[in-house]
């Protein structure tokens, strides 16, 4: 994985005092960067933490309504139950998956208040940057967990956030291997993919194409469940009826798994098409068990944001170079729930 320098970036805030005809003008922070030097190169301390200042973490995630990030917002409630005096935490997401607006506004805030850092799980891999660029402005730290950041849109801003968090194209692959054990060369596919906005969702995609090339199965259909059970169950209804042949399909996220295993009950179907997840959220991991759903890829989720409240500390006090960090994944089958 490429490493990459962080870069906090200034923003002066001036103060005029008014009197005889006097106006005295204060830049306060960590300075302006020079215009001539490198993108990502790195600038003063922030002012945003005073020297002996307990900092806040905002964690700012995707939608809470997904058992995912109820696990990540859990482990990142437990990390902070056990350095709470190391840093003030605060928690926040969205309802909806797709509501990048929301999430901008939630950003927005977070700066306002002038948080220490930020640690989000972007909806959008590019729509967030610009509001984590003005918050880095502001002399926060902005530490991008989960789902990666558009690398284009981060260079053609001269902009460094650190990613933390798994190679989803690996996962995914590790996923698709499993599944490709239980079928023979030439047999019909598909995939219900996430967001096509998220960076995540688009290596997901690509790990399970990869192991479907690998094994030579035949991919006969690829849309989008946007994240969503329902959506998913949409979708996956009707790839059924349009592939009547089909012998598996394999979905961007669990929540999306559930919302194709429920398709195949209404059809009759449960058990002659294999489905396989990605998460390993609570209610497949029972599904794993009884053998409903093939298997799923583990992120770690209670740790993903403990992961990056941590780098983000280490980095507002000077103690880590901001550079990206890959965080386990691990496959998920019937031996591996106990």
């Amino acid at each position: 994985m490429k490493h990459c320098r962080f870069s906090f970036l200034s923003r002066p805030s001036f103060q005029i005092i008014i009197g005889s005809a006097i106006c005295l003008l204060a830049a306060v922070g960590c300075g302006s960067s020079d215009s001539g030097s490198a993108p990502g190169a790195p600038t003063a301390k922030t002012d945003t933490v005073k020297a002996g200042q307990k900092p806040t973490v905002a964690l700012v995630m995707k939608s809470l309504a997904n058992e995912f990030f109820q696990t990540m917002q859990k482990g990142a409630e437990k990390h902070n139950s056990e350095h709470s005096s190391d840093y003030t935490l605060i928690s926040n997401g969205i309802k909806d998956e797709q509501d990048v607006a929301k999430q901008q506004e939630l950003v927005q805030q977070m700066a306002g208040q002038a948080v220490g850092a930020i640690v989000i799980a972007p909806a959008d891999s590019k729509a967030l940057i610009p509001v984590c660029e003005k918050a880095m402005k502001a002399g926060i730290a902005v530490v991008n967990i989960d789902n990666k950041f558009d690398r284009d849109v981060l260079t053609s801003r001269h902009l460094a956030i650190p990613f933390v968090g798994p190679d989803n194209r690996k996962g995914a692959k590790l996923a698709g291997d499993y599944l490709a054990k239980k079928l023979k060369a030439g047999d019909e596919v598909a995939i219900v993919e996430g967001a096509p906005n998220a960076f995540n969702g688009i290596q997901r995609k690509l790990g399970f194409e990869d192991a479907i090339k690998a094994a030579n199965l035949k991919l006969v259909d690829s849309q989008t469940g946007r994240w969503e059970t329902a959506e998913a169950n949409k979708v996956f209804a009707a790839m059924l009826t349009s592939h009547p042949n089909l012998k598996a399909v394999l979905c961007a996220n669990d929540n999306m798994a559930l919302g194709a295993l429920a398709a195949l009950k209404a059809a009759g179907k449960k058990g002659a098409v294999i489905v396989v997840g990605f998460d390993n959220i609570t209610a497949v991991r029972d599904l794993v068990k009884s053998g409903d759903i093939l298997c799923t890829v583990d992120q770690h989720a209670d740790q993903l944001a403990t992961f990056g409240i941590q780098y983000a500390l280490d980095i507002v006090s000077k103690k880590a170079s901001p550079v990206d960090k890959e965080t386990p994944v691990d496959l998920i089958t019937q031996a591996d729930v106990k």
